[in-house]
């Protein structure tokens, strides 16, 4: 009975260490970006081998697969996971948290921050280090020069709000356009089963035009408005900063905007077959 209470007892006692450990250290302000960037990291890699070992035994079609077709099979599960984790948390940001309101806090909007704010942003840099990687690791299969221009901004920008704490808000703003992400993964997983023809290839194309619509063309321009009206707060961040704002919103909507004609192209063509 007393060597189980001293076991107990140095299980709580090291517990306590644990905890105090990632208190000080892992999640100290100071070591946020960091942790939450290894996180980021280290969640791709776990959501990619679980990909590997689920698909392997629950769907027959992933045997069949070229060794390109598994890779992109299983990072598109990767990128899936990581658009509901960041949209999610940039839709509570711009629209339920009081941490960008105007009306319930003092001072300047570009130039707030919150460890929350800047350890999703660190995950999502996490994510894009290791995609951009696996882009260039195996150019041009997983994606041609627009994906590398894409993911590239994507990471400068959010990986300078999160180091700097400025412009945060803009920067959750643009990641709301993740939510488009897994039905653009859900079409190319019923492409590659053979689904083009089904009614669910069908319901994910209109899916995909009304979402691209709202958060990547719609979306943009209130972010360009936003912007507009809040010019006397950005242009007091850091030059580089003002220059992020501008530049890597305009980049990225004349992109939404070049994808977007691709899907109204595709949406007819598949509608125009059905008939």
């Amino acid at each position: 009975m007393a060597t189980s209470e001293r076991t107990t007892m140095a299980i709580k006692a090291y517990q306590n260490q644990a905890e105090q450990l990632v208190k000080d250290y892992l999640l100290a302000d100071p070591f946020i970006p960091y942790t939450s960037i290894l996180c980021g990291l280290f969640a791709c890699k776990m959501i990619y081998d679980l990909t590997l070992l689920i698909s392997t035994f629950y769907f027959k079609s992933y045997a069949g697969l070229t060794k390109i077709q598994r890779i992109e099979w299983n990072n598109r599960s990767m990128s899936t996971i990581h658009a509901f984790f960041i949209a999610s948390l940039s839709l509570y940001f711009v629209f339920w948290s009081d941490l960008f309101s105007e009306h319930r806090l003092a001072g300047l909007v570009t130039f707030r921050s919150s460890p929350l704010s800047i350890f999703g942003l660190g995950v999502s840099v996490g994510y894009f280090l290791a995609d951009i990687g696996m882009i260039l690791w195996l150019y041009p299969s997983l994606g041609g020069i627009e994906y590398v221009v894409h993911h590239s901004l994507s990471t400068l920008a959010v990986t300078y709000a999160m180091m700097s704490g400025e412009g945060q808000l803009y920067t959750y703003m643009v990641l709301i356009s993740e939510v488009t992400t897994p039905e653009i993964n859900m079409r190319w997983y019923l492409d590659t089963a053979g689904m083009k023809k089904s009614r669910a290839y069908l319901i994910n194309g209109i899916v995909i035009f009304l979402g691209w619509l709202v958060a990547r063309v719609l979306l943009f321009i209130y972010i360009f408005y936003h912007v507009y009206l809040h010019y006397d707060q950005v242009k007091q961040m850091h030059i580089f900063g003002v220059f992020l704002v501008l530049m890597v919103p305009a980049v990225l909507g004349v992109m939404n905007l070049m994808w977007f004609g691709r899907i109204i192209k595709g949406l007819k063509k598949t509608l125009t077959k059905r008939q």
